[in-house]
């Protein structure tokens, strides 16, 4: 195990001041829906594998871009939407990041083949005005804060299989407690240019949780169409994801998602649930160095 310098200190100054202005320079809409059903593991696939293969990485590594992605209006909706938002990925080292998709965070244990680490990470809520004649009644579940603990390990070089978990605890908003249990490979036909990872992914949550985004309380059934529905914790969502990144030169690169979600569970049998299979397609266009 490497523990790391006292930099730690300074990149997350520098990173850190980066997540809070991309927070503040999201939109209002984009900041206010759920967060797209792609597999934990889509957000960063190549990280890993990038160590395993290429061992001397450069201390900084930054990727921007823009990026449009066709998702559900939130967990459980018929109606979806196109939406579109930067692209945003810092990583120092193996010792810290800051990105869009998985926050600010820093590794507390780093070897070949294994990594673990906490993360300050967000729950994008869910508003009623973005399906009123569904969530009318329901009341607004606000964008909230979440603490992230993830550890991921790729078993070896000739057989390149990372399995990853994490935990997030929401601080407001959601409330409660969501994780993700998931595991992907590259698939065949990869190479430097075009680079391809599959795998499926299985997520659970507390009873706290469950109730807040798929229950009906009794305050709740009385301004809704809705009769009261008490959830219950464990699994609520199976899924399976492609993610797939083409580089167009040394320095610019396509990057397609794509993923299949099923709910489950609580989840699944929610009177607030329209449709229980969920679909995400993201598109983006990047610059890296």
């Amino acid at each position: 195990m490497r523990r790391h310098p006292r930099s730690l200190a300074t990149a997350l100054h520098l990173l850190g001041s980066l997540v809070l202005l991309v927070w503040a320079c999201l939109p209002t809409s984009a900041r206010a829906q759920t967060p797209s059903p792609l597999q934990e593991w889509q957000y960063s696939s190549g990280i890993m594998l990038e160590k395993l293969f290429e061992p001397t990485v450069p201390d900084w590594r930054v990727v921007l871009g823009a990026a449009a992605a066709y998702k559900p209006l939130y967990d459980g909706a018929m109606l979806y939407r196109t939406q579109g938002g930067p692209v945003i990925n810092v990583r120092y080292r193996d010792l810290a990041f800051a990105s869009v998709s998985e926050g600010l965070g820093f590794n507390l244990l780093v070897g070949d083949k294994y990594r673990a680490g906490v993360a300050l990470a967000y729950d994008l809520g869910r508003r009623v005005s973005d399906d009123y004649t569904h969530l009318r009644g329901l009341g607004d579940i606000s964008r909230a804060p979440a603490i992230k603990a993830f550890a991921s390990y790729v078993i070896s070089k000739q057989f390149p299989l990372v399995m990853r978990t994490d935990v997030r605890q929401m601080i407001g908003g959601a409330d409660g407690l969501q994780g993700d249990v998931g595991i992907y490979m590259p698939l065949p036909g990869s190479s430097k240019k075009l680079v391809m990872f599959a795998g499926p992914s299985i997520t659970f949550a507390d009873r706290l949780y469950e109730q807040k985004v798929f229950g009906v309380s009794s305050a709740q059934a009385l301004a809704s169409r809705y009769s009261n529905y008490q959830a219950h914790a464990g699994m609520n969502v199976a899924g399976m994801g492609f993610s797939a990144t083409r580089f167009i030169t040394e320095h610019w690169l396509i990057n397609v998602d794509g993923a299949y979600d099923r709910l489950l569970g609580s989840a699944a049998d929610s009177p607030i649930t329209q449709r229980k299979s969920q679909r995400v397609f993201a598109l983006s266009v990047d610059y890296t160095w």
